[in-house]
Order: structure tokens, then sequence, then C-alpha cells
């Protein structure tokens, strides 16, 4: 199908900078809603390999053939590397008049793609907010997947479709609030990961060989309840106000935990009892008497 037909019917010809995890899956996902990858770059053996599994037929061309050829140009980079990368390719007069440029990008909105925008591309937001494999299966998810679009009043319209033609949900974020979008999403996912591991870890030191069977019911419990119901959800010991819990959890992750799980027990437990204190689920006695254990308690191993 030749360029003109493909406008006519709403295709578009895109190219994928960066056949990471999400470049790769994304670009697949592009392509089942028959818009034609006309190139990906892939450097290293992992990106690929990936490239020839979830976009077969698709070549792999060096990044300034890629937006010579497209229309809409997907850079799915780390952030660090995008503003250099699109200030590169301004500098060299890669960028063209209408073509259409979207990054992946939690953190930046569309003023990282001002020196595109000023050679006449049109500039847009597109981060999925998921965790991604890089492998098939992630297509499946993006169906219960929203994307922080981003993108100017005018073109908002087209960064939708492109997150609604993947099968996923546009969520419009401001320009000024990517940075707090993105810390939420992190904050969430990251940490979440984060308190799985030194869980597992206290748990594998005390001789249970499979922690995750402990933890996967309860995580995900948890975790649908909160979603739920915000923190009416919330149990344990420092929803009930019961000090001397808390105080002997601090006491035996002194003497048994790693130093990074004590001071995040700590600085969660007080979060906690302090939301737990706005929102009405504990006195105002009841989550000082909370905070004044976990301060009384010292500091961990170094």
């Amino acid at each position: 199908m030749n360029t003109a037909d493909q406008r006519r019917r709403g295709r578009l010809g895109i190219g994928v900078i960066g056949a990471g995890k999400v470049g790769a899956v994304l670009g697949a996902a592009l392509r089942a809603a028959e818009h034609a990858i006309v190139g990906v770059s892939a450097v290293s053996d992992a990106s690929r390999e990936r490239a020839e599994n979830l976009l077969p037929g698709v070549p792999v061309l060096e990044i300034p053939d890629i937006v010579e050829r497209a229309e809409l140009v997907l850079l799915a980079v780390p952030d660090d590397a995008l503003e250099p990368l699109v200030s590169g390719l301004a500098a060299t007069g890669a960028w063209q008049a209408g073509q259409l440029v979207a990054h992946t990008s939690g953190r930046f909105g569309t003023a990282v793609l001002e020196p595109a925008r000023r050679a006449g591309a049109i500039p847009l937001a597109i981060h999925p907010a998921m965790t991604f494999t890089g492998m098939s299966l992630d297509l499946s998810r993006l169906a219960d997947c929203s994307f922080g679009v981003t993108a100017p009043t005018a073109v908002l319209p087209i960064a939708q479709a492109l997150v609604v033609e993947m099968g996923a949900e546009p969520v419009v974020i401001d320009e000024a609030d990517r940075v707090q979008y993105h810390a939420a999403l992190a904050h969430a996912s990251n940490h979440l990961v984060t308190i799985a591991a030194q869980s597992s870890e206290l748990l594998r030191g005390l001789g249970v060989e499979q922690p995750e069977r402990l933890l996967g019911p309860l995580m995900r419990a948890s975790l649908e309840n909160a979603l739920a119901s915000g923190e009416h959800a919330l149990t344990g010991p420092v929803a009930r106000g019961d000090t001397g819990t808390v105080a002997a959890h601090s006491a035996a992750l002194r003497s048994g935990g790693a130093p990074d799980l004590v001071a995040a027990y700590q600085a969660l437990s007080t979060a906690t009892a302090r939301r737990a204190v706005a929102r009405g689920l504990l006195t105002e006695a009841q989550g000082e008497a909370i905070i004044e254990v976990l301060k009384s308690q010292p500091e961990g191993p170094r």
C-alpha cells in the first residue's frame, strides 16, 4: 500500500527508535492497528532479538534513516537520552515539517520535543502506565492499561487516538504536571517491588523457602482492597493504634533485618500513622503515640 492510501485510511508509516521492552511492544501494537512500521533501531543483541520476535520483517535501520522514512517517529528511549537525541537530530536537520514525533517518557511532556517542533514537527507525549516484559504477553495487557497523554490542544485527539488504537485508555496530563504524575506511578510500582523483595528476603532468612506463597495472596488482596476502598481498607497494627506491636516490629527488624528494611518500615509506618489521623482512622493521640514509638527506636545497623 502506498503512502497516499495509508493517509486516506488514517494509517501511518511509523518508525520506532529504541527496540527496548516498551518500544518493541508499542510498535507491535500499532502494527496490529494496521499502521506500517517502516523501520526500527536496535543496537544490542537483546533489542535485535526483541525486534525480530515482535516486529518480524521490519528492517533494522540507523536512526536518521528511520526519521527520514517515518510519518510518525516513536521515541522509546531512556529519559536521560531523550533530550540529546531530539536536539542532535534537529542539529542535522532530520526533523520534517508535519511529521508526528511521540515519546514514551513519563517524566517529560512535549517541551522536551521543542527542537523538533521548531522544525515543523508535531510533538506528542504518550506514556504507558504499565511495566513491560518485552514479550508478546504485554500486548494483551495493554487492554487494561492507561497512558498519560500530553500534547498541544489542536493535536491532542491524535495522541488519544493512537492510544485507543493500541487498546488502551488515554488520560490527559498537563505539561506542568508530568513529573508529579511520573513520581506517583514510580512510587506505586517501583516501591511495591522493593517492599515485596524486602519482605521476601526477611522470610527467607527465617527459613521460609517459598515466601511468594505467603506474600502473594496477601499483597494481591491488599492492593485490590486499597484500589477499591482507598485507605479505608487499611488494616494492621498502625491502623489499630497498637503501639506495642509497632515497637516490637521495629526491635525485631533492627536485630534481624537489613538496614534498608528497617528504614523503610519506620518511614512507611510514620506516613501511614499520619494519613490515618488525617482521615479519622486514628485519633491524634493514637497517631502521635505510634510516631513517638517509631522516633524512639534507635537507628538500625549500618
